[in-house]
């Protein structure tokens, strides 16, 4: 095997979302402050910054105002203010609008954005380019590397030209090793290197267990007369039940562009529950379908969230580099916002490594950025929301009236905390013991097949690769996912990746499309036996979002 070139950085970020990008512009704004040279180089497996990027997105411009004060000036792509907020409870025929009064602050988007934070985050690489940070799209972190010491010392990118079988093809390249001072995580939600990191450093000892929901989003281009710039429409009930977490989005972006999605809680217990499907359900309810009729479906595309909030919140740093965004868990779930906490905390990073290089030091752990981060107005914002998740395991009803206590009557300065103590993975039930649920067929105006679906997102992967889904037992889906959950990868996943098939013999057997995979992570979270592990695939694959 072909031996591995390494380059020198100072600080190495993996993944440029907005968490990443904003630690990389922050790290050059203080370098150029100072008079100083540090050189920050940014890895991105998409082929393009952006191009994995998927969000609502309503956005709090706070941490951009930090970070770029003048951002209009500078063309940010923040067009469309919000100007009206909706929350509606769904029963299966009819909606019951909350009273703007009674709206808890969490709930209300004054002086807040619709964007398509794929745009935004095309921007801020321009921004960081501008500033001198070196970019990489196309080339995946797939290995972190450590120091004699066991310190984090950089990462390695992914092997090219690999073929199915693990043998090298013609166009075989090695990986590249880059090495840092200090090493900024920022894959976002469920990252493969991030999931080792914490395992390894114990990040997550003494915290609730993470808790993930996945959000499904498609953009629609709709008739001139349904089309309200400004409006944001937030929904919780029908189609979910009462003990299942989640809700809808729906945000009018100009241009006659509706962007509308599904999050559902992945801590959900019936293994017959198919997030998609419950997302087509719910484009036909009376309130929603008008906006969508005579228009037409332009994009699709699926995440995973990390929504555990404050008390699931791993530790942030480890010796050699830290976690940022959605890496970390920063999002604020009962805002239904991200994107802010994540720029926050990129920039919160950038100033202890800063300072941390300024003194000359390397590969310890920079222990300045969680102190800074727990005196910011981010923790505070999260700390007012930290037990917002964990009602909800209490039923619809309670978490409604105790968020109401919380956020509306105490303004979230409430003397009790709620722990959780299951891990999503753990919550499923078994089939037998659940009802089944049987899902009208797509019309193919307003719902939609799977691959239909996968089909908008233009994802593609080269097929002669190593399946980047990893069993860590074949025998399992079989032998004790289907025989007990009914098979629950064929439902939960969003892309139509997992589907059970019989063999010549009649067998059951799992197969693995995996030139499907939209990279949301919901199989490596929700797999009941944590079989399987997404690991990234060649660089430059996966979905293309156009600005979602």
């Amino acid at each position: 095997m072909a031996e591995r070139e390494s380059m020198e950085y100072d600080v190495v970020v993996v993944g440029a979302g907005p968490a990443g990008l904003s630690a990389a512009i922050r790290l050059k704004q203080l370098a150029n402050d100072k008079g100083q040279d540090i050189n920050v180089c940014v890895l991105e497996k998409a082929s393009e910054v952006g191009a994995h990027i998927l969000s609502g997105a309503v956005m709090d411009p706070k941490a951009l105002t930090e970070l770029i004060p003048d951002w209009k000036e500078k063309g940010a792509p923040l067009n469309t203010e919000v100007k009206e907020d909706k929350f509606l409870f769904l029963t299966q025929k009819g909606a019951r609008a909350t009273p703007n009064w009674l709206l808890p602050e969490c709930f209300q988007n004054h002086g807040n954005y619709v964007v398509r934070l794929g745009e935004v985050t095309q921007w801020l690489g321009e921004q960081a380019e501008a500033l001198g940070v070196e970019i990489f799209p196309g080339f995946s972190a797939a290995e972190v590397l450590y120091d004699e010491n066991g310190a984090v010392k950089g990462v390695a990118t992914g092997d090219m030209g690999v073929a199915r079988d693990g043998s090298e093809t013609p166009n075989y390249q090695p990986g590249m090793e880059l090495h840092a001072r200090y090493t900024i995580f920022a894959e976002g939600s469920r990252g493969q290197l991030g999931r080792q990191l914490i395992e390894r450093f114990k990040l997550d000892q003494g915290k609730d267990p993470q808790s993930y929901a996945i959000g499904i989003k498609e953009m629609w281009e709709v008739d001139p007369s349904q089309s309200k710039p400004g409006l944001v429409v937030h929904t919780a009930g029908w189609p979910l039940d009462a003990d299942t977490y989640g809700g809808s989005f729906l945000y009018h972006l100009d241009n006659n562009l509706v962007v509308v999605g599904l999050v559902v809680g992945l801590d959900y217990a019936n293994p017959w529950l198919s997030p998609y499907e419950e997302f087509q359900r719910y484009k036909t309810h009376p309130a929603i379908r008008s906006t969508f009729e005579g228009g037409k479906r332009i994009a699709y595309g699926a995440r995973s969230l990390t929504a555990g909030g404050l008390l699931s919140l791993p530790k942030l740093c480890f010796p050699g580099g830290v976690l940022v965004g959605c890496e970390a868990g920063t999002l604020n779930a009962s805002r239904i916002k991200g994107s802010h906490a994540a720029i926050k905390t990129g920039a919160l990073a950038a100033e202890a490594a800063f300072d941390a290089l300024a003194a000359e030091r390397s590969r310890d752990e920079l222990t300045a950025y969680p102190q800074a981060f727990e005196k910011s107005w981010l923790y505070e914002e999260l700390n007012k929301s930290r037990n917002f998740k964990q009602w909800f395991k209490k039923g619809r009803t309670v978490a409604t009236v105790m968020t109401g206590v919380e956020q509306w009557l105490l303004k979230g300065k409430m003397p009790w905390t709620i722990h959780r103590t299951k891990p999503d993975h753990a919550c499923l039930q078994p089939a037998a013991e659940c009802a089944r649920i049987d899902y009208p067929k797509p019309d193919g105006k307003l719902t939609f097949d799977k691959l239909s679906s996968v089909f908008l997102s233009n994802t593609n992967h080269e097929e002669n690769q190593p399946i980047h889904l990893t069993l860590k037992d074949a025998s399992v889906p079989v032998a004790v996912n289907l025989a007990k959950y009914g098979g629950p990868e064929a439902r939960y996943c969003p892309a139509g990746v997992y589907e059970f098939v019989k063999t010549e013999n009649g067998e059951d057997q799992l197969q693995i499309n995996a030139q499907n995979c939209v990279h949301c992570k919901t199989c490596d979270i929700k797999d009941p036996t944590q079989n399987i592990v997404w690991v990234t695939p060649q660089g430059g694959e996966g979905p293309v979002y156009n600005g979602m």
